[in-house]
């Protein structure tokens, strides 16, 4: 059942304008209690762009184990056959694995990094838990592109998140380079809701997952805010993470380089901003799409003990 009143109207009959959104960007503003590793330059450039961006977060070896596990869950039968599992609608290899943090003890420990943890729930001001995870893959040669979209606009629509209070980290696990298709931005688009015209079938997800058709924005508005914030791609080596807030318009292009690009995303839910009835659509998606039943508070100190009482090193920002 679609609700009555909406205050981010989309996948609508006919075009709507974007307008400008409400909702805060940092949520810890003047609350002490959630004072954090980012400081003031961090946080107004967050507010400006819509993501922040760091380079060589961790070092590369850290990587290896992840690649590890991932080989081993391809020779899972059941769960390569699950729907967790989107292939790629060109080739037929692994595009997207969702619910990493369920599937893999390294992927899971990551989700409570004491340092990416604390700039979450700076960022949020409350606890956090995980809304969605997933590995998106693309094969030299032969990965295809993300169209341009607000995951916002997706979690509000089909899975009901009620506002603009989740962050996205992204963790580079290979070079992301000019050449293997990078994600995109554009900066400043996170101050506005861009609608979009469409109704949502039923199941809609088992589609869009492998080509997303619906919500993306209509090109002349996509025009007009790249026109205004420009199109930023951060690049850098494998261990490189970015935070980037729900509702930043992005996409990438196919890999067209003999390099793969692997990226992990961990979706960071406000625990007061849990998921509703969805708004365009009466059939909510799998838990490994959007937690319902999973909402317990991250802490970092069930998974790093030692720093129970300790300080949180502060990361290195490289400001893009």
């Amino acid at each position: 059942m679609v609700h009555n009143t909406d205050p981010f109207p989309t996948r609508l009959k006919k075009k709507r304008d974007p307008f400008v959104r409400t909702d805060p960007v940092v949520h810890s503003r003047n609350q002490h209690r959630w004072e954090g590793p980012l400081d003031e330059v961090a946080l107004s450039r967050y507010e400006r762009d819509g993501f922040l961006w760091f380079e060589g977060f961790f070092n590369q070896e850290r990587m290896t184990p992840f690649f590890d596990e991932l080989k081993e869950m391809a020779k899972d039968e059941k769960l390569m056959e699950s729907d967790q599992i989107i292939n790629d609608p060109n080739t037929g290899e692994i595009r997207s694995v969702f619910g990493m943090h369920e599937l893999s003890d390294h992927f899971q420990r990551l989700t409570r990094d004491p340092r990416i943890l604390g700039m979450v729930r700076q960022l949020l001001g409350s606890e956090v838990y995980i809304h969605q995870s997933r590995i998106n893959d693309k094969f030299g040669f032969e990965g295809s592109g993300f169209d341009w979209h607000s995951d916002f606009e997706t979690w509000h629509s089909e899975d009901g998140m009620p506002r603009m209070r989740a962050v996205s980290a992204s963790l580079m696990l290979t070079d992301n380079t000019e050449f293997n298709g990078p994600l995109m931005l554009i900066p400043g688009s996170h101050h506005y809701f861009v609608p979009c015209v469409g109704e949502t079938p039923d199941l809609n997800w088992k589609d869009s997952l492998k080509a997303q058709r619906l919500g993306v924005p209509d090109r002349d508005v996509l025009a007009m805010l790249a026109d205004r914030g420009g199109i930023k791609a951060p690049k850098g080596p494998a261990g490189s993470l970015m935070l980037f807030e729900c509702n930043t318009l992005h996409a990438s292009n196919k890999n067209m380089s003999p390099w793969p690009r692997s990226n992990l995303f961990f979706v960071y839910n406000s625990v007061d901003n849990k998921l509703g009835k969805p708004f365009s659509t009466g059939t909510e998606r799998p838990e490994f799409l959007g937690a319902r039943e999973n909402c317990t508070p991250l802490s970092m100190h069930d998974e790093f003990p030692e720093l129970a009482n300790q300080g949180v090193t502060p990361p290195k920002y490289h400001g893009y």
